[in-house]
């Protein structure tokens, strides 16, 4: 019986978690302009930095421990903030990249096909992120977050100016991000 219900919860929270990923593509809410003004800066570079292992070392070797895990706990909150941005920014990417799947033209939507991928790839990677960017504040000496979402990210940055040189009208995304 506790199985059970343990496997019902489970597929409550895979539900959930689909119907969350999901939001950012099915909600048209608006013209491109309007989705353009929603994007919100991210600085992959700064986001690199913050959670890089051999950063983090340098820190620890060179800062007494007490010090360290208060500017650690800093950081770590500031990428989960850079996560969220980027996440909320792929949402409204997905949503570009579905309007590019409607054009006529096949390169544009191709390039479309590819942002809406990358798009719920990053919001996927997000979900897995911030967890461990939350336990590293706990225990610093957890290991390293992969940059895998920064990558991710940066792609979908380049696919966006794809898209602009496609002429589709990206309304000044690609100088959002």
């Amino acid at each position: 019986m506790t199985i059970a219900m343990i496997f019902i919860f489970l597929g409550l929270l895979a539900l959930i978690l689909t119907i969350y990923l999901a939001k950012g593509h099915l909600s048209k809410g608006g013209d491109l302009e309007r989705l353009a003004i929603q994007l919100r800066p991210v600085d992959v570079g700064a986001f690199c930095n913050l959670i890089s292992a051999s950063e983090q070392q340098y820190l620890r070797e060179h800062l007494p421990p007490r010090e360290f895990r208060s500017i650690h706990r800093e950081r770590m909150g500031a990428a989960v903030e850079y996560v969220r941005c980027a996440a909320h920014n792929a949402s409204i990417l997905m949503r570009l990249g579905d309007a590019a799947r409607q054009h006529s033209d096949p390169s544009v939507q191709e390039a479309g096909e590819r942002l809406l991928e990358n798009g719920l790839r990053l919001r996927l990677y997000a979900i897995q992120v911030v967890p461990r960017l939350y336990l590293s504040m706990a225990f610093p000496q957890a290991g390293p977050v992969p940059d895998t979402l920064a990558d991710t990210y940066d792609n979908m940055s380049r696919q966006v100016v794809t898209l602009s040189c496609l002429h589709f009208p990206t309304h000044g995304m690609s100088s959002a991000l």
